[in-house]
């Protein structure tokens, strides 16, 4: 074990530094207050949230509504016309209907489907997109996998699948090549096009521009907004997306396990499911052999839907909404941009820069993700599994891996398709530690990668631990820093002493 030293930071001089740089912070202070009434937890354990991508934390006040409307309330399964089931229809009519205002979405035009989260939301796009040979799969390098898999779909129906690249230093698009791989759409053919409209691994903010771009190219355009939506305001009557998958704890923590799919409704006439469920369908037989799917969203809702947790979509959506979008936006530049640029300006002794980042150097479209790889004096690659487990010790909570966005990171690394094509089709499926070492001992390519990530609660301080953590590393070898340790999760609850 290693002691991370304190950096000769005085917390003071560097707000007012930070304050210079960032004047616009002086205008969030509301969310201050808002985090010493409703996230009062993160400073009495002590802990630093620097894993927003990852998922949203949630205010107390969510808690308290969300209870109370269960506990002064019956309901009933909403698959039914008796009054506890009326009861609990209104509720999710109501939350419906607040999630398509909350994204600006006409409701003449735009449907809400519940899912259990924006991978489902992917799948019921996936699975039912009438892809066949001939039609066209665009998608950027830097999708999630949740959006990579929906090629299997597409290959296993003879559609053609390509992927947009993304260019090194910032793992932007090229306008050019957009337009080239644009028109590649098959002409009367079904041309499914999707982008993250913010990467989880870059934060870098792609032009929501190419929507209607793609549009005019003859696309179907499937925008991921899961990073996108926590901190920015998505306006779908300006921009018109075809598909748009979200998970609601990632904009605001509670409740998990629920998503939505915001759809066209031209579009999703164009979707064919492969099966049936319960709640889908009108009437189905069995000795009739045929069953009849319930028009709209109801017909892409398998099962009954997670009813009681879905008032609290609602009280989130509201939540967000009162602390406000744009002071949130702001309070995440001002702290992304800060770190950026403190990051960036440390060396070792030896010149060395201490971190690459993997995306924009600086605050111009792009999130509050930052993806870095450390290096020691000599630049060599540490190993993120160490940094993590240095940071889990100062009870800092990052982020470290692939971050489920293959594409982006085989960009950052360097990594070739010769490379990564060797890693297929073996007898053995290799691990992602195996892949590791075996990119390190037969390619000399290090895939450390460390990710912080701001939010609604976070705040100057929030930024200076990690900024200290991170100064401990200066003047080190990786020798010196040691290798993981073998130990277990930290599992510690404050029922723990109970």
């Amino acid at each position: 074990m290693i002691l991370i030293a304190s950096a000769p930071f005085s917390t003071s001089a560097a707000y007012q530094r930070f304050l210079h740089a960032y004047p616009a912070y002086a205008g969030t202070t509301a969310l201050d207050d808002l985090r010493a009434r409703e996230y009062a937890r993160l400073d009495a354990t002590g802990q630093v949230y620097l894993d927003y991508t990852g998922g949203g934390l949630y205010a107390e006040r969510q808690l308290r509504q969300h209870l109370e409307l269960l506990s002064q309330n019956i309901f009933g399964n909403p698959h039914s016309h008796n009054p506890t089931s009326q009861a609990m229809t209104c509720q999710v009519d109501q939350a419906r209907a607040y999630v398509l205002e909350f994204f600006n979405a006409p409701p003449g035009e735009y449907v809400a489907i519940f899912t259990q989260n924006a991978s489902g939301a992917l799948k019921l796009v996936g699975e039912a997109y009438p892809f066949e040979p001939g039609d066209h799969y665009l998608l950027t390098f830097d999708n999630h996998n949740s959006v990579n898999g929906i090629r299997e779909f597409a290959r296993q129906r003879g559609a053609r699948f390509t992927y947009l690249p993304i260019v090194e230093p910032e793992l932007r698009i090229d306008p050019a090549t957009l337009d080239e791989y644009l028109g590649l759409a098959a002409p009367g053919r079904n041309n499914l096009f999707a982008f993250p409209v913010q990467s989880n691994f870059s934060g870098v903010q792609h032009p929501l521009e190419m929507i209607a771009l793609a549009h005019d190219r003859g696309w179907d355009v499937l925008v991921d907004a899961a990073a996108f939506a926590p901190s920015n305001r998505l306006d779908l009557a300006r921009w018109r997306p075809d598909f748009v998958p979200l998970s609601f704890y990632k904009m605001f923590g509670y409740p998990t396990g629920l998503g939505c799919l915001l759809a066209r409704k031209a579009a999703l006439a164009k979707l064919v499911r492969p099966w049936y469920a319960g709640g889908t369908i009108t009437i189905s037989s069995v000795q009739g052999d045929g069953y009849y799917l319930v028009p709209g969203e109801a017909g892409f809702e398998d099962g009954t839907v997670n009813y009681l947790n879905i008032p609290a979509v609602e009280i989130g959506l509201r939540h967000l909404a009162a602390v406000g979008l744009d002071a949130i936006h702001e309070r995440v530049l001002c702290l992304t941009g800060w770190l950026i640029e403190r990051l960036s300006a440390m060396r070792h002794g030896t010149g060395q820069p201490l971190v690459k980042i993997h995306g924009p150097a600086n605050s111009v479209m792009r999130g509050g993700t930052v993806t870095m790889t450390f290096f020691d004096r000599d630049g060599r690659a540490l190993d993120d599994g160490r940094i993590e487990q240095l940071a889990n010790w100062e009870q800092i909570s990052l982020r470290t891996g692939c971050f489920c966005n293959p594409g982006a990171g085989e960009v950052a690394h360097g990594l070739t398709p010769e490379i990564m094509r060797s890693f297929f089709g073996r007898q053995h499926a290799p691990s992602f530690q195996e892949l590791r070492q075996e990119m390190r001992g037969h390619f000399g390519h290090d895939i450390s990668a460390v990710r912080v990530s701001v939010g609604l609660a976070s705040n100057f301080a929030d930024v200076e631990a990690f900024l200290r953590f991170a100064a401990g590393f200066l003047d080190r070898t990786a020798a010196e820093i040691g290798d993981v340790e073998a130990g277990g999760p930290l599992c510690s609850t404050g029922r723990d002493a109970a």
